[in-house]
């Protein structure tokens, strides 16, 4: 089943971050509290973890200066359930 990768909410106010870089590629096996991307908000880099274990089988967002809304959709995480 694929999972999406949501930009999290890293703070009360966030309404948006960056992916300063991914730290996992499409093919990578991760698991469940593995940093996976490092997101960047207006005032901090922190670094997301998987929240499920599996495969990396898509990056809908690359890292770049593109702002991200947060919830919305960035990967796909295939658990193989």
């Amino acid at each position: 089943m694929r999972v999406p990768i949501l930009m999290p909410k890293l703070g009360y106010d966030m309404t948006n971050g960056v992916i300063a870089s991914w730290l996992a590629e499409i093919g990578d096996q991760v698991a469940r509290g593995q940093p996976i991307a490092e997101i960047e908000t207006d005032k901090i880099v922190v670094e997301m973890e998987a929240l499920a274990t599996g495969t990396l089988v898509e990056i809908v967002r690359d890292a770049d200066a593109s702002v991200v809304e947060v919830g919305e959709v960035i990967g796909y995480i295939d658990d193989e359930s």
